[in-house]
């Protein structure tokens, strides 16, 4: 415990929330305004769990950033990393594309491309820390069934 770099802990941490906070916040009119009005399946979950959810998803995303940061450099890092920072970019991207474009088809199409990314992501961290794939797979879990969530509610909505 004495090597954990608390300030690099924190900064990753902290980056992977206000990216998803900057989403959140950019689409919040959106998301009362016309998903509320959207069909949805019947295991939609409530509107108030995907706050809590995501915040303990980029907790652990921001924890398994750092320790892929704190590893050797080394070019598999630099890979890792690059693909850490796409995903990030398909999830803010995301949002966007199904809340304040309100295109659920295209958004279905880029969470597919995301959720892609994010398998190659815990293969490329767990070849340098088995437990920062291992903090990526609730997210897995959770965009999977977004995914779901999302192809129905185009479906539905068409």
């Amino acid at each position: 415990m004495k090597n954990l770099k608390w300030l690099l802990l924190i900064g990753c941490i902290a980056f992977v929330l206000i990216i998803g906070s900057l989403s959140g916040l950019a689409n919040a009119g959106r998301i009362e305004g016309g998903y509320e009005g959207l069909k949805k399946p019947i295991f939609n979950p409530p509107n108030y769990l995907f706050g809590p959810v995501w915040t303990v998803l980029y907790i652990l995303m921001g924890i398994s950033l750092y320790l892929v940061i704190k590893s050797p450099v080394s070019d598999l890092r630099t890979t890792a990393l690059i693909i850490f920072g796409i995903q990030l970019l398909l999830n803010f991207v995301w949002t966007f594309l199904f809340f304040y474009f309100r295109m659920p088809g295209v958004a279905f199409a880029e969470i597919l491309t995301l959720w892609i990314f994010i398998i190659w992501m815990i293969f490329a961290f767990f070849r340098i820390s088995h437990a920062a794939a291992y903090f990526n797979i609730p997210y897995f879990l959770w965009v999977s069934f977004a995914t779901v969530l999302n192809g129905f509610i185009w479906l539905l909505n068409k």
